[in-house]
């Protein structure tokens, strides 16, 4: 996953204020979250950034996959081991019987289910990670075997 350490890499470095942000570090940070596009930052549209523009448009762009919580489920990497239904402290409070488990959920309550041999998202505003009061729970990630989730 991308930081905004490496994003910040890539920028002008000048901190001009034309995004609107006080440093180049402040944007990073802003563009990670999605906050700002890459094309909020005027300097990067001039000739001599071309190439850090490409980069930075390759790094953020799967974040356009991601849900309104920032998660993305990589489907093609998925193998629908259903580690990540288990572990989901939010899916065992909603699901107790059912996803925490081990069993397939039983309600419509949970975040993350396994359909047709993929984990899919559903009430993905319920995720600790999404709204004002967020944490930065990780459960789903660490039980995945092979990276197919994760948070931009």
């Amino acid at each position: 996953m991308t930081n905004a350490l490496e994003i910040y890499q890539l920028l002008p470095k000048t901190n001009c204020k034309q995004c609107g942000k006080a440093t180049c570090m402040a944007f990073g940070a802003a563009l990670l979250s999605r906050e700002v596009t890459i094309d909020d930052c005027p300097p990067l549209k001039e000739d001599k950034f071309r190439e850090n523009y490409e980069k930075l448009s390759q790094m953020i762009t799967p974040s356009g996959e991601a849900s309104e919580s920032g998660m993305i489920v990589h489907t093609e990497k998925c193998i629908g081991c259903g580690n990540c239904v288990v572990a989901c402290p939010v899916n065992v409070a909603e699901d107790p019987y059912g996803a925490g488990s081990g069993k397939a959920p039983t309600n419509e309550n949970v975040i993350l289910r396994v359909e047709d041999g993929v984990v899919r998202l559903s009430n993905v505003n319920q995720c600790r990670r999404f709204g004002k009061n967020k944490i930065m729970c990780n459960g789903c990630i660490v039980t995945c075997p092979t990276k197919a989730i994760e948070f931009v």
